[in-house]
């Protein structure tokens, strides 16, 4: 009877541990599924193990690839270093630079560079710090973060991070397109203050978008190796929302970009090659777009493979290539850290110190030019009447 009693005790416990679906359909997967060990772990207690399980670890291996070679801690460690003190480097240049210009047209495109920046900066101090923490450390994530609070932070980062250097990309090519096509209008309607604003409003959307997964709009989750998390790319309804809004965003500001700075090129091409080029003084005006331009390739390039990823992937529900999403997002971070090369490389300064011809010979014919004209109003009315004129003013 005891054993009977026993037994029976035995399987009327039994039925709430093991979940009805595992129980009812492919038994052989208890032992192998992740999400049967992950539940049943009262490290993963969300709420004083109640055997419940935080959302960002929900449906991910138990054991992460944690030899993968993008995935090395020294990797990581020595690509945020650079990055940093790029960004850095980059920041005291285009103070300096700001401190020396008087044209409104390049301190409102300094400003947005100097956003630009601060923004890189800060998105590599934020998640290259996480990421070399775990990646050195060997913590498990779950462990040390079971309510997922710095799954949500490091996730709210990466989209923050992500889409605002392109938003700022896009205003710096409007910047550009109105200043060089309407040089009058961005006179009065882009002033120092209203460059602050526009990159208070671009954080502002940026922000607005990462905190969607907090409000119910998709997810962030944990990523292989297990060192950081980004939103959920899965076939889900609302994390496709997310994923196609932050996709959309980032592939939107590109083309804008390209549309714009491509106009702007081929206007200042058309001014720069006309007769009255050398009355407008357009050294600087080339210069940005220079930089302009080699922004928008960088992030084009190292944008686009993980924006298209994204949207294929929720679209036509294909399962997540891991090793692709690594590489795709070692490409983007590396936009954080080859943006600064642009403003220290491609400026004035130091092309002409590589070509020191640069800008001589046009200066000379500027010159020549502008004494010719000068000569060419100086008729003899205007000599004798500048004569009687300085005769005249002794006599009073």
């Amino acid at each position: 009877m005891n054993g009977i009693a026993s037994s029976e005790r035995f399987v009327k416990v039994l039925p709430p541990i093991l979940p009805d679906d595992v129980t009812t359909s492919h038994p052989r997967e208890l032992t192998r599924s992740p999400l049967v060990t992950m539940t049943t772990s009262p490290l993963l207690s969300g709420s004083g193990g109640n055997g419940s399980v935080a959302f960002c670890f929900s449906g991910n291996q138990s054991g992460f690839n944690n030899t993968h070679a993008v995935a090395s801690a020294y990797f990581s460690a020595i690509f945020s270093v650079l990055g940093l003190g790029s960004n850095l480097f980059a920041f005291v240049v285009l103070v300096n630079a700001f401190r020396r210009t008087h044209s409104r047209s390049r301190s409102s495109f300094l400003l947005f560079l100097g956003a630009l920046v601060v923004t890189d900066f800060m998105g590599l101090l934020f998640t290259g710090s996480i990421v070399v923490f775990f990646r050195s450390s060997g913590l498990r994530w779950m462990d040390l973060d079971p309510g997922c609070h710095l799954c949500n932070f490091m996730g709210m980062t990466m989209i923050f991070y992500g889409l605002s250097p392109l938003l700022l990309g896009t205003a710096m090519a409007v910047e550009r397109f109105v200043g060089i096509n309407r040089p009058f209008a961005r006179s009065t309607a882009m002033s120092r203050s209203r460059v602050c604003w526009v990159v208070v409003g671009i954080v502002a959307m940026a922000g607005c978008i990462s905190l969607l997964p907090l409000l119910g709009l998709g997810s962030y989750h944990i990523q292989n190796p297990g060192s950081w998390c980004f939103l959920n790319i899965r076939p889900e309804p609302l994390d496709v929302v997310f994923c196609l809004v932050f996709s959309l965003v980032g592939l939107l500001s590109l083309a804008t970009s390209f549309v714009l700075n491509t106009t702007s090129v081929v206007t200042l091409l058309r001014v720069c090659c006309s007769q009255d080029s050398v009355q407008r003084k357009r050294d600087y005006e080339v210069e940005m777009m220079v930089q302009l331009i080699f922004i928008m390739l960088i992030a084009t390039i190292c944008w686009c493979p993980l924006l298209t990823f994204i949207a294929k992937t929720v679209l036509f529900k294909r399962g997540l290539h891991v090793q692709q999403l690594l590489l795709w997002i070692r490409f983007a971070t590396g936009n954080q850290v080859l943006d600064p090369w642009v403003y220290i490389l491609f400026r004035r300064s130091v092309l002409r110190r590589v070509y020191p011809g640069i800008g001589r010979s046009r200066g000379s014919v500027a010159s020549l030019r502008s004494s010719f004209t000068i000569s060419r109003k100086l008729t003899p009315a205007s000599l004798g009447g500048a004569s009687e004129q300085g005769e005249a003013e002794p006599r009073g």
